[in-house]
């Protein structure tokens, strides 16, 4: 009976660290090699110094900037709003009759009126699944142009090239629609203005 327990032991402590060590350590070592930038967590780097990562939003509400997508994450402990908390990525899941779904998308708007003329796009609004993304479509970048360049004082034409020049086709030329990551976006920005 011993010898079994101890074999089935054995066995056990042999899966686990083929499997559940030897495993990982492969493919984590695999993903350093051929993908050495998306292991390390797509960090951007300016000056020495990781600024952000082109995989999570952050807030860029400043005059003069880009707007990302709203957040929806919240403080884990209190249930309050912390966003862009990429310690709890979430979203609301507050479904369209939601009373505070609704408050949210009201105030996004009004944030917003006077900046965009026209129909305000509905990624600027509504936050996304994880309350985290980092881009916009394509529409809702050439949509801030004119306000930014009212604040910035560079022509809407060079901010328009700026957006193109920033954009990204669908996956795979199939999946999605033309996008921005907002981040990029204000970096080159903030390029343009010898920032």
């Amino acid at each position: 009976m011993i010898q079994h327990i101890w074999r089935n032991l054995r066995l056990a402590l042999t899966i686990f660290v083929i499997f559940g060590l030897g495993y990982s350590l492969v493919l984590a070592g695999i993903g350093n090699v051929l993908f050495p930038s998306q292991a390390q967590g797509s960090l951007i780097v300016q000056h020495g110094q990781v600024i952000g990562s082109s995989l999570i939003g952050q807030s860029s509400q400043g005059p003069g900037l880009f707007r990302g997508r709203p957040s929806a994450t919240v403080n884990a402990v209190t249930g309050r709003p912390q966003p862009y908390n990429a310690d709890n990525s979430a979203g609301s899941n507050l479904g369209p009759t939601n009373p505070a779904l609704l408050q949210a998308v009201r105030q996004s708007i009004s944030s917003l009126r006077g900046q965009i003329a026209g129909a305000i796009p509905g990624n600027l609004v509504e936050s996304s699944a994880s309350g985290l993304d980092p881009e916009i479509t394509l529409q809702a970048a050439l949509a801030q142009v004119p306000a930014v360049s009212r604040q910035t004082g560079i022509g809407r034409a060079r901010l328009r090239r700026l957006v193109a020049k920033e954009a990204e086709g669908p996956l795979l030329g199939l999946y999605g629609p033309w996008r921005v990551n907002v981040l990029k976006l204000n970096l080159a920005l903030r390029q343009v203005e010898g920032r």
